[in-house]
């Protein structure tokens, strides 16, 4: 991504008192209302402005465009991923399968409670996909996630603890996105998440089988 790209994205300046703090969140808790009623295309700096009952200018002097308040959003949803992944999976309180099993738990209902939101920023990413802050915000959680299967898959090797790691990951997001495209009850979410933990188990104790032949 070039710089003018990357600029277009960044927000203007940082608030740095508590009045331009709760400013900011205003203006991002009225962007969560707007894209959740309006999605992606619909979506602009003057609803979310009218919304949060400020000013377009005062909503211009931290964000210059609705890409970087989408970013912004976007930001904002990836590091609380990161940070649930790391709460989880870092646990050491928890037997590595334990804490797996926590993880899908987490994950589907996170989806599933969020489902509005995300769909509308999964439609915004073009906007945004390719920043470098992107990249490195993705790059941090498949660290974790990475690590974590040293602790699942100690004994095999590392091309198979990789493609394992690439496939429950990919498993986990593809079918959290599916299952929370519709509404869902506490129950449907119990036996989805109870269902892919069992077989991500199942998958993870037979790789660490030894090999009988």
């Amino acid at each position: 991504m070039t710089d003018r790209q990357t600029a277009r994205i960044s927000s203007r300046k940082q608030p740095q008192q508590a009045r331009s703090t709760e400013l900011v969140a205003a203006i991002l808790q009225a962007a969560v209302q707007v894209l959740a009623k309006e999605g992606a295309a619909r979506f602009t700096t003057a609803r979310v402005a009218e919304k949060a009952g400020v000013s377009i200018g005062s909503l211009y002097q931290y964000f210059p465009n609705k890409a970087a308040i989408l970013f912004r959003l976007q930001s904002d949803e990836w590091l609380q991923t990161t940070q649930m992944l790391r709460t989880i999976l870092e646990n050491l309180q928890q037997p590595p399968l334990e804490r797996l099993h926590t993880l899908v738990h987490a994950f589907i209902r996170s989806e599933c409670a969020e489902a509005q939101m995300r769909g509308a920023l999964h439609d915004a990413a073009p906007l945004y996909r390719d920043a470098p802050q992107a990249h490195e915000v993705r790059a941090t959680g498949r660290q974790i996630f990475a690590t974590f299967m040293l602790e699942l898959l100690p004994e095999v090797s590392a091309p198979t603890r990789t493609a394992a790691c690439e496939l429950i990951l990919s498993t986990l997001s593809s079918v959290g996105k599916d299952f929370s495209g519709s509404p869902r009850t506490d129950a449907e979410i119990t036996v989805c998440a109870d269902g892919m933990a069992a077989m991500f188990t199942a998958y993870v104790v037979a790789l660490n089988q030894p090999s009988r032949l």
